[in-house]
């Protein structure tokens, strides 16, 4: 089964929630501070236009480092950090979103196998049977073994009972696809995981200190 290109829209989305809680690790760091992975989401109730406001206000005022730390927490390129956080300050935590989008779809080459190059698969959740366990490893390692890096999703709107189907089926579409082909379908999952991490991390309150190198 052969997946369409993602058309680059006109206007990013205004909002994306995360799809996941496990962690995601720093660049040069032993800490794995709580903001999104890939397959797993967040329990507790939507953050509230305070903490959003709070946060993209602790954000702008950060410095480069600190703004550039936290992004790479969320993706795993420099010059996607560096571009995002040179345009501060942001109006609305929308605006940062939508730059963060625009910033992902003009990564290079290299900085885009980089970025996906540092990307995990997370393991199903304890409770999934043997079986199932099983199964989405050899899912995992055939779709590595074929693209040189970690199947990446995004999860959003997917109900946590349904998402480890959702991802074995992903992952046996997408492994029909050519390289290139692949690469693009890729990038936008993970524009999208950024984005979710972003937000995220942003909206829960969470200090720049958790995302320094």
């Amino acid at each position: 089964m052969r997946h369409a290109h993602p058309a680059r829209p006109g206007v990013p989305e205004p909002t994306l929630t995360s799809d996941t809680h496990a962690p995601c690790r720093n660049p040069g760091s032993t800490d794995t501070p709580a903001i999104p992975a890939q397959h797993q989401s967040p329990t507790h109730s939507p953050p509230s236009a305070t903490s959003r406001l709070h946060g993209l206000t602790r954000f702008n005022a950060a410095s480069s480092a600190e703004a550039e730390a936290l992004l790479l927490s969320c993706c795993r390129s420099r010059r996607w950090a560096e571009r995002v956080a040179a345009h501060r300050p942001y109006p609305t935590l929308d605006a940062l979103l939508a730059a963060a989008d625009e910033a992902g779809y003009d990564l290079s080459r290299a900085d885009l196998d980089g970025a996906l190059a540092a990307e995990s698969s997370a393991p199903p959740h304890p409770d999934a049977p043997p079986a199932a366990r099983t199964a989405l490893r050899a899912a995992h390692a055939a779709y590595e073994n074929s693209f040189g890096h970690a199947f990446v999703i995004s999860l959003e709107g997917v109900r946590p009972g349904e998402r480890l189907d959702q991802v074995l089926a992903g992952i046996r579409s997408r492994l029909g696809n050519e390289p290139e082909e692949e690469r693009v379908i890729a990038a936008d999952e993970l524009r999208r995981l950024a984005r979710a991490r972003l937000a995220f991390r942003l909206s829960e309150g969470l200090t720049l200190r958790h995302s320094e190198a």
